[in-house]
């Protein structure tokens, strides 16, 4: 697991004062030392030559050499006082080690390059000054030689630490935007997550209505027929046997194909819990991942892909089956009238299959709560979409409800499904005291 920028923050400002660790305050303190005791060797030195007491020139060596302990916190303030303290030729320490801590720094560039300049500046005048004949130091050879070693050495005792500082300085921020960035990116992944974990949630929610809205269908509209057909049964079991017989086979027939249809659904979840290829391919969430995948090849390749076919779009019910469950009502006393409207013609599964149920939920509502009215059935096909109407007249005198129990989510779920394709749908009674269903469904949703 990686840290946070708050974390890290954290653990540089461990250190006391203003050193972001404990390591960096050993450190500074040991070369601090080191430059002290390097500046009052020289100082010893400088007093003789200058003529001081050495007591001062040891003072003077060690207040110099010391302020590198505040390199990190205050580096300008450093280099000054070694170009300060050039004349009396101390701190080559301190010189280098503030210089390298100068340019590692966000201190502008410009002022970088002052100090820089100022540093070889008195490094030439006081060298140049050491090696002319009579110094300290007569190097002879030619006048303009003891003019080019000064330059020298004192270009090379300052560029070498400035541009190390340069390079260690932009690496240390290439490395501090990386962290960012990478800090950035976990922050922005983990929102992702958490946004794919809700639509995974609403895909899960989704894919339970759904499901829940073609078990109504089956259950609901199947069973009620039972229920229609066992109450015809139990009325002329004795009168007419055969007749009995043939509601008891009719009871038979549904029943089954009540099973096969849940078989099938049930067949999806399982699909759903074993998991497998195909079962990715029938995921809500894997399904639209496949859908734009799809799509992107299309764009790419100027070809048409058709979306992933789910299964119960597939095994569901179809348009051509609508005459048989008409025959079913019919059998169970309802006089139903089919009239079909347009040329006839095939569309998506899932359109063919919303406008089946909205038939079958409304027959089943017929049956529920006007058994034995009259009821027509109209199948409209026109240029880009389909439309159908399930209206049915006012019940019989003496025939009221079924007493069929109705949780009052089957007009909801024809709402749902319809709406869900970008269709219209209306329900509501009609001025002759009946019932009126109507659903328009888009060719292409």
């Amino acid at each position: 697991m990686t840290e946070s920028g708050a974390q890290v923050a954290a653990r540089r400002r461990a250190g006391p004062w203003w050193w972001e660790r404990p390591r960096s305050a050993v450190l500074d303190v040991t070369l601090g030392v080191l430059s002290a005791a390097e500046c009052m060797v020289e100082g010893v030195w400088f007093a003789d030559e200058a003529g001081i007491p050495v007591l001062l020139g040891v003072l003077l060596g060690f207040v110099a050499g010391g302020s590198l302990v505040l390199r990190r916190r205050f580096p300008v303030a450093v280099v000054l006082v070694a170009i300060a303290v050039l004349p009396a030729q101390l701190g080559f320490i301190l010189a280098t080690v503030g210089l390298y801590t100068l340019a590692a720094t966000d201190v502008p560039r410009r002022i970088i390059a002052l100090l820089a300049g100022l540093q070889i500046l008195g490094g030439f005048v006081v060298m140049y000054v050491r090696f002319q004949p009579g110094g300290v130091e007569d190097i002879g050879g030619p006048p303009w030689f003891p003019l080019l070693v000064a330059a020298l050495l004192a270009t090379m005792t300052v560029l070498p630490p400035v541009l190390l500082g340069l390079y260690v300085g932009a690496r240390r921020r290439l490395v501090d935007a990386l962290r960012e960035r990478a800090d950035g990116l976990e922050r922005e992944l983990a929102l992702l997550a958490e946004r794919a974990e809700e639509r995974a949630e609403w895909a899960r929610g989704e894919e339970r209505t759904r499901i829940a809205r073609e078990m109504h269908d089956v259950v609901a509209h199947r069973v009620s027929l039972m229920v229609v057909h066992a109450a015809a049964l139990q009325a002329v079991a004795l009168k007419d046997p055969a007749k009995a017989s043939k509601n008891a086979a009719l009871v038979g027939d549904m029943g089954r194909q009540a099973l096969a249809e849940l078989r099938t659904m049930l067949g999806v979840l399982r699909a759903h819990e074993e998991g497998g290829a195909e079962a990715v391919r029938e995921r809500p969430l894997e399904r639209v991942a496949v859908s734009a995948a799809a799509a992107a090849a299309a764009v790419a390749t100027g070809r048409e892909v058709s979306p992933p076919v789910d299964p119960m779009d597939r095994d569901g019910p179809r348009l051509g089956e609508l005459e048989q469950l008409l025959g079913q009502s019919r059998a169970a006393g309802m006089a139903v009238e089919l009239s079909v409207e347009g040329d006839v013609r095939a569309y998506a599964a899932v359109v063919e299959r919303t406008a089946f149920r909205v038939v079958q939920e409304a027959l089943t509502n017929v049956h529920k709560h006007a058994a034995g009215a009259d009821t027509r059935v109209r199948l409209a096909h026109r240029g880009a979409e389909v439309a159908v109407l399930v209206e049915n007249a006012a019940p019989a005198a003496g025939v009221g409800d079924a007493g069929l129990p109705s949780g009052g989510n089957g007009l909801v779920g024809m709402r749902e499904r319809v709406t869900a394709l970008g269709g219209g749908f209306v329900s509501g009674p009609t001025a002759a005291g009946g019932f009126r269903v109507s659903a328009v469904i888009p060719d292409r949703p």
